[in-house]
């Protein structure tokens, strides 16, 4: 059984977090294993979502962005256990297939490459419901748990065949700010006094911020088009990350149905439960919200399994990440394991010797995750890969922007970027990235994309095309100025290649 939300990874990883009462995944800590280093290979949904169903990772199915993904047809881990026999249901979010999401989220990422700034995103808010003792606040979410929960009742009652079951839900991603207003956009970080009550205000802390001038240039993006570069009060931004740790706190609590269903079923001894998520949230540290970042809050994820033959109370400290979902749930299953897969099963790591034991044997897992993004609120494609300590960040083809080392042991805020202080290492991480992905063949493969897909979407409105690009997301910027950004577009669909310095971008103020 899986259960795949959003959620911060690093809210995991304490015996008890001191941030916000979690009582179920907490039980799942204490009665299976939990994984302190578990990553996105995209922080982004919907390619996140494609790794973890294909076992490959995005670049290999061509998952650049919430719009292209997976296709319909295409065969996932539970496709296969399916086909050995096994009973299987998918409810709630799914979120792997290509074409879905809003067009202005497909148009941002196809021309992220413009050398312009607009806005994409609302400005973060938070938000609490007039109802102090509301429970379900993200009720579709409920409503599949219901379902997920019905689900069990009836196998339990009526099949004797074993079962998969993953529930897919949207907690604690912020929420559509329904306006068309500066606001506008994803962003509105919304619980109750009921759960809001869970969280400890005190030990909720406001991140460090660079100045804007000192920040790397795909950050700057990054904090612009998330509206995010204004002024915020110290009180909106501990609201906005109380909120998120409440959300996370509502999650809790739905996971705990589906735990107490196996317990009155009796198939809580004999099930696997497995707790992750496609990515984080930043919360305002870095200057940012959402994701779409390889800082931990974006690409650490929370990795939780337990059932038959799992050492209860085990903290795992090797480095995996999303594609080994794929060969754990077909071992589980008893099903071959394809050859062809980026991932590893993670069943060899659940049974250490000691507390905190890493395996470094390649033939069990590699001691590293890869993670990339191709999509929107970045202007660069963006590639990352954790080993060890250190965290290395390579941008577009390498070479126009510049990278990040952090060292994590000493800097685990990421505030530091040390690649020039350690070039020897700066250089080996490079060179087993490349080795592991040639992220400057893909990055054309992208730049090629976004602008086919840009050409044929603006052939396909006609006339109708200036009207439509100026009530996207990015209408209040876009609107000051239109012609020069309609200018823009044209000349980076004109040029040959993508070579525009990233730092020479159009400003919308």
């Amino acid at each position: 059984m899986v259960t795949n939300q959003c959620e911060d990874g690093r809210l995991t990883l304490g015996p008890e977090n001191n941030l916000v009462s979690l009582p179920n995944l907490n039980l799942m800590k204490r009665h299976g294993a939990v994984f302190l280093n578990a990553y996105t290979n995209s922080p982004i949904c919907c390619p996140s979502r494609a790794a973890m169903w294909s076992g490959l990772y995005p670049h290999l199915t061509e998952s650049w962005n919430n719009h292209k993904c997976l296709d319909p047809d295409y065969p996932t881990w539970m496709d296969h256990v399916k086909a050995k026999g096994y009973v299987t249901q998918k409810l709630g979010k799914q979120d792997y297939r290509s074409g879905s999401h809003s067009l202005s989220n497909r148009v941002e990422a196809w021309t992220r490459d413009v050398p312009f700034l607009l806005r994409q995103e609302g400005r973060p808010l938070a938000n609490l419901t007039a109802n102090k003792t509301q429970v379900c606040i993200m009720q579709e979410d409920w409503k599949n748990a219901d379902l997920a929960t019905s689900w069990l009742r009836q196998q339990a009652r009526n099949s004797s065949q074993p079962f998969f079951l993953y529930l897919g839900l949207n907690l604690p991603h912020p929420y559509p700010t329904e306006c068309m207003g500066e606001n506008f956009g994803s962003s509105t970080f919304l619980t109750s006094p009921y759960w809001l009550q869970r969280v400890s205000y005190k030990n909720v802390t406001i991140p460090v911020w660079l100045p804007l001038k000192s920040m790397h240039p795909v950050d700057y993006y990054s904090s612009y088009t998330k509206n995010c570069t204004g002024h915020f009060t110290d009180q909106e931004i501990l609201n906005i990350r109380a909120y998120y740790y409440a959300m996370c706190a509502e999650a809790d609590g739905i996971m705990g149905e589906i735990i107490s269903a196996l317990t009155d079923t009796g198939l809580l001894n004999s099930t696997y439960v497995l707790f992750t998520s496609d990515h984080g949230e930043l919360a305002m540290e870095h200057r940012q919200f959402y994701k779409m970042s390889m800082y931990e809050g974006s690409s650490h994820i929370p990795l939780l399994i337990m059932g038959p033959n799992i050492k209860p109370g085990q903290r795992i400290s090797n480095i995996v990440s999303l594609v080994d979902l794929y060969p754990t749930m077909l071992e589980i299953a008893g099903v071959s394991i394809p050859q062809n897969i980026s991932g590893f099963s993670l069943m060899p790591l659940l049974s250490p010797v000691s507390e905190n034991d890493i395996f470094p044997g390649s033939d069990m897992h590699p001691n590293w995750a890869l993670s990339q993004f191709h999509g929107s609120d970045a202007n660069a494609s963006t590639y990352m890969l954790r080993e060890n300590d250190w965290k290395y960040i390579a941008y577009a083809d390498g070479d126009s922007v510049p990278p990040q080392l952090f060292d994590l042991s000493v800097d685990p805020d990421e505030l530091r970027n040390v690649a020039v202080l350690f070039p020897d290492t700066a250089r080996s991480m490079d060179k087993k990235l490349r080795s592991i992905i040639d992220y400057k063949d893909v990055s054309a493969s992208v730049h090629r994309y976004n602008k086919e897909q840009f050409i044929s979407w603006r052939a396909s409105l006609g006339r109708n095309y200036t009207n439509v690009i100026s009530n996207l997301r990015w209408h209040v910027d876009w609107n000051k100025r239109p012609k020069a950004y309609s200018l823009a577009i044209d000349r980076w669909l004109e040029s040959a290649n993508n070579d525009i310095p990233i730092t020479r971008i159009l400003s919308a103020t």
